[in-house]
């Protein structure tokens, strides 16, 4: 059986190299603006859904609220685990599993890590997944890229060299993913991974949340919460409630 790309591409030590720029700062302004605008009450718990090494949910425990972040990716998570502390937990889970044991105020699926699976059914099953994990009247927050201006500016090839290492990158659409090949070679050796994340529009998250038990409450473009605008903006991020 053919290993999922993202089982790859994001245990890979490249993977943090490539995206060694990711911006804290840019993190903890939206979840500034998160909190703002959804008022958790002091005791409320968050679970951060595809954590990365958890920069989102390191910062929101620092705010003083119970976190647990989950991930994939067993160097991510193990990197994350330094940081734990009460009322900050990380372990590793594949998104489309249930998860069991303690319900959650609000979920968090942040910096487009949805829409990595081939199938409907399968982006499907996650949703529901999250739905479970959710206490009554539970948020989600699902943050994703802006299918429709990536795919009007996609820019086929782009080279970077990071820490002596010449990557080579291209973009296309295939079969509805926008798929990226990232190509190099460190110490005489050749790597070639790939992201391949579909192409969902706002009907197709629509199809998803009423399929799974989510109701879209608000869209927001950026991450300062200005009015989606699907010519213009960055970012199509979704506050959704769970359903009664």
């Amino acid at each position: 059986m053919i290993k999922e790309w993202f089982k790859n591409w994001f245990d890979s030590p490249y993977y943090h190299i490539l995206y060694h720029q990711r911006n804290d700062a840019e993190a903890e302004l939206f979840i500034d603006n998160l909190l703002a605008y959804l008022q958790p009450e002091p005791e409320a718990s968050f679970l951060d859904i595809a954590c990365g090494r958890g920069r989102h949910a390191i910062y929101l425990n620092k705010k003083g609220f119970s976190v647990t972040g989950v991930d994939l990716s067993e160097s991510n998570i193990l990197f994350a685990q330094e940081f734990q502390q009460k009322n900050l937990h990380f372990f590793v889970h594949d998104m489309r599993n249930a998860l069991t044991g303690e319900s959650f105020n609000t979920i968090f699926n942040l910096f487009t890590s949805f829409g990595y699976f081939d199938t409907f059914d399968d982006h499907l099953l996650a949703l529901k997944q999250f739905n479970r994990s959710a206490k009554p009247n539970g948020t989600l927050v699902l943050d994703y890229f802006n299918t429709t201006k990536i795919m009007k500016h996609l820019a086929p090839t782009a080279f970077k060299t990071i820490q002596e290492i010449d990557f080579s990158i291209s973009k296309e659409v295939l079969n509805n993913q926008i798929v990226k090949t990232i190509a190099f070679s460190d110490k005489d050796i050749n790597y070639s991974f790939k992201e391949q994340v579909k192409a969902f529009l706002i009907a197709d998250f629509e199809k998803l949340f009423a399929q799974s038990g989510w109701i879209i409450e608000d869209c927001f473009g950026d991450y300062e919460l200005n009015p989606f605008d699907e010519e213009r903006s960055d970012r199509l991020i979704f506050i959704c409630k769970k359903a009664l």
